[in-house]
């Protein structure tokens, strides 16, 4: 014979099940920013950039994280022969970006990371004083 589940174990399983959908979808009222950006890349350095992002530093990853950018991602297209551009979309999950960048530009790890990645770039000649990587707008989004 079955026994019924106590209202102990009921609420702590309730408990559960709110944390895990806290955990999964954020919290309520944080909004999540979406930033698109794009540059070129020299032809020479194609294979490098690849190579240097097929091992990422952990310090980097771990940063970036600390720093609340989720689902970070960088395409890699050829426009026209010999042209590369390199886009890139992330997710900011923080509540204040321009503390958190600050603090990603900061980082040693990150500067190190970057005097590797950046004689790769080129940046796009229309784009913001200040920006390597141009903004993008966005036009479109679903979930």
């Amino acid at each position: 014979m079955k026994r019924p589940v106590s209202g102990f174990i009921t609420i702590m399983i309730i408990a559960v099940l709110i944390f895990a959908l806290h955990m999964a979808y954020g919290q309520p009222g944080r909004t999540v920013e979406r930033f698109g950006s794009v540059i070129g890349v020299r032809p020479e350095k194609v294979e490098e950039y690849r190579l240097l992002h097929s091992q990422v530093w952990p310090g980097v990853l771990n940063r970036l994280r600390e720093c609340n950018i989720r689902n970070y991602s960088i395409y890699l297209k050829e426009i026209e022969p010999g042209k590369y551009y390199l886009f890139s979309y992330y997710e900011y999950t923080g509540a204040d970006f321009a503390r958190d960048a600050a603090a990603l530009a900061a980082d040693p790890e990150i500067q190190a990371w970057w005097k590797l990645t950046d004689p790769c770039q080129t940046p796009v000649p229309l784009r913001k004083p200040g920006e390597s990587w141009a903004g993008m707008d966005e036009v479109f989004h679903t979930e």
